[in-house]
């Protein structure tokens, strides 16, 4: 029997060496139509989720964000926006694909100066030590192979008295909203997802990896194992998203 360690990819073991790989897969699948699809997917509900992220960041002008798994840039446009020319915001990804549909979003909006592109593994970030103000990953902690690595550089990377926002699918407080949010989830989601970007995998692998993700107080705990104090949750949509704040004090 091999000894070869494993991890979740959605419901499935796979080798740890290889998760990073498949995920990567998914993102290359649905770049193009992201945006649309987050639209479709939470009846446009996610800009109201990612506009109190911002607001708990609490970010200001001529400070330093670093933007994990940025995606197509929601939160780095806004961010590069409040910080101002004196500021800076690196928008990073580890999908090529999508670090490039955010770059190519973020030069059609006319946002540079700023703004600097990088891409990121979470678990091992390439910055010194207390380096940015803010650090946030939005829906993407849930993707990564090892959670408390890559939270643990979170904190090495941020200044003492900087904090870190994590925005996320988390899970429902009642069980009625539960089953119908399984319904949706294993039903709706992949035929979406087969009519939008002919891909109904991506989406039913959204829907399980959503369901391995450790829960409002485990994260909250895992946040505190990092060293983060003052660690609070805000739950959205009944529980469905929550975001973790933390601090480096």
């Amino acid at each position: 029997m091999s000894d070869q360690k494993t991890t979740h990819f959605g419901y499935r073991q796979v080798p740890v060496g290889e998760k990073a790989a498949r995920v990567r897969e998914v993102f290359d699948s649905v770049a193009s139509r992201y945006d649309l699809m987050n639209d479709l997917m939470s009846l446009g509900i996610h800009r109201l989720w990612k506009r109190h992220a911002i607001e708990l960041a609490g970010v200001r002008r001529g400070q330093q964000v670093l933007d994990l798994a940025s995606g197509t840039g929601d939160l780095a446009d806004r961010f590069a926006g409040i910080v101002g020319p004196d500021g800076l915001v690196v928008m990073s990804d580890i999908n090529a694909a999508m670090l490039g549909e955010g770059r190519e979003r973020m030069l059609d909006r006319g946002r540079v100066g700023n703004l600097q592109y990088s891409l990121i593994n979470a678990e091992k970030i390439p910055f010194g030590e207390d380096r940015f103000d803010c650090v946030t990953i939005s829906f993407g902690l849930r993707n990564v192979t090892d959670k408390q690595a890559a939270l643990n550089e979170m904190f090495r990377v941020l200044r003492p008295g900087g904090k870190a926002l994590i925005l996320e699918f988390s899970h429902p407080l009642t069980k009625p909203l539960s089953k119908a949010y399984d319904v949706y989830s294993f039903s709706v989601l992949p035929t979406l997802g087969k009519l939008i970007v002919n891909d109904s995998g991506s989406y039913r692998y959204l829907a399980e990896s959503i369901r391995m993700h450790p829960d409002q107080e485990t994260l909250r705990s895992m946040m505190e194992t990092a060293g983060f104090e003052r660690c609070e949750y805000f739950n959205h949509t009944g529980g469905i998203v929550a975001i973790h704040r933390g601090y480096k004090l």
